[in-house]
């Protein structure tokens, strides 16, 4: 589909021209998972492919920072000394985060995918297809490929503008980075409509045909893939998850770094780092599968029904793999699941996976306006969702949700 559906586009695309032309300090902010990862590769190399001199980027630790553009990412952000922000996979509901940045004098450009809240961050643009109103034709594109279009639309800006010809460079091809929408589309596990699937399909015949970055190379080879047959399926099961470990386990900037970096031996090492990191993560999830697994048998020994939608928390579980339990509960019970853990600061941190018909951060934001107390933050999309609440509110955001599920279930 055609960039210029996308509401907000034109205006990034001014931000983005004007920040390449009066060298403006560029500071990328990206989500922690294999979708922000990739999208904050495509946002560094795509810029520095056409023209721009200072590009950093920042991805927040999940234990450290929590989701988002927070306030406190934002302190950590401004020692960069950034003119702008460009939030990838995220901003679309970091209200506080914007703000703070603005109180600083740093402009904040938002490129996300997640539904958003009912008041919108002041941002200086915002670029998402599921905000209200927005004419794309596409709802389902991820962080990454929302990244991608704003650097194609930037790319016909600087042709008009005839950037390429007075600085005597090349105009870039901007297809070298599908490698990198492919990977993150697919890892995210948004809906493969058409315009996704033709991203991930052309993302896919560069892969196969070895025109990829060195890292996606390094994480084939570490997963033990032929790079040649390379399906997406292979990118779902066996190397996103690989480059999530590090977002789940450590940080992601081991993952950054693995896809940014051009040098075989770098993207090599970075991969076996991630490997390890991966088996460790499925170590970790094994028990909490087991955990999980004795909560659901000790509910049908005592003759109690599954409610509709389940709220489940172990005091063992780790935070970074609660997403995977989730997923994992679902597929067992075939009902949403809210999966939570202990972030050592009196709160749970809880991430969701829903079933399809159920929109799950409609069920969470449900609960919220019943009971605005219950929980502290939340955010996501239609399958997957991300939540805070206080641990004494468990047990009854446990009971909302079951009422919320219920209630839809019988609409």
């Amino acid at each position: 589909h055609d960039a210029t559906a996308l509401g907000g586009i034109g205006r990034a695309v001014e931000l983005l021209a004007r920040a390449l032309a009066d060298e403006r300090r560029i500071l990328v902010v990206a989500d922690y998972d294999a979708d922000g990862a990739t999208g904050c590769a495509v946002a560094v190399r795509g810029l520095r492919l056409l023209g721009a001199r200072y590009v950093d980027w920042l991805v927040p630790n999940r234990l450290e920072h929590g989701y988002g553009l927070t306030p406190e990412l934002v302190e950590v952000a401004a020692g960069r000394r950034p003119d702008l922000l460009i939030t990838v996979d995220n901003g679309i509901t970091s209200v506080e985060g914007v703000a703070a940045a603005a109180a600083r004098g740093i402009e904040v450009l938002i490129t996300d995918h997640h539904l958003p809240g009912p008041r919108l961050p002041a941002a200086a643009a915002a670029v998402n297809p599921n905000l209200p109103g927005d004419a794309f034709p596409s709802k389902h594109l991820a962080g990454v490929g929302v990244m991608f279009y704003v650097l194609g639309a930037l790319r016909a800006r600087l042709r008009a503008d005839d950037w390429f010809a007075r600085r005597g460079v090349p105009e870039p091809g901007l297809a070298v980075l599908l490698d990198l929408v492919a990977l993150g589309t697919v890892a995210d596990v948004v809906v493969l409509d058409a315009n996704n699937r033709i991203l991930v399909a052309q993302g896919l015949a560069r892969i196969r045909a070895g025109a990829c970055c060195a890292g996606i190379a390094a994480l084939i080879a570490v997963a033990g893939r032929e790079r040649t047959r390379l399906e997406a399926s292979d990118l779902g099961y066996a190397i996103g998850p690989r480059l999530n470990a590090a977002g789940r386990l450590a940080d992601m900037g081991l993952g950054v770094d693995c896809l940014l970096t051009d040098e075989p031996g770098a993207a090599a090492a970075a991969a076996a780092r991630l490997d390890a990191l991966n088996r460790e993560r499925r170590e970790v999830q094994r028990q909490m599968e087991i955990d999980a697994a004795g909560v659901l048998a000790r509910r049908a020994a005592g003759g109690t029904a599954l409610p509709p939608a389940l709220a489940l928390f172990d005091p063992a579980w780790h935070p970074g793999v609660v997403g995977v339990l989730a997923g994992r509960v679902k597929e067992m019970t075939g009902r949403p699941v809210v999966a939570f853990a202990a972030d050592g600061d009196g709160n749970l941190r809880g991430s969701a996976r829903s079933v399809r018909g159920v929109n799950v951060r409609d069920l969470i934001a449900a609960v919220h306006a019943a009971h605005p107390d219950l929980v502290t933050r939340f955010g996501g999309h239609a399958m997957a969702a991300g939540l805070t609440l206080p641990a004494a509110h468990l047990a009854r955001f446990g009971a909302a949700l079951e009422a919320a599920a219920a209630a839809g279930l019988a609409g």
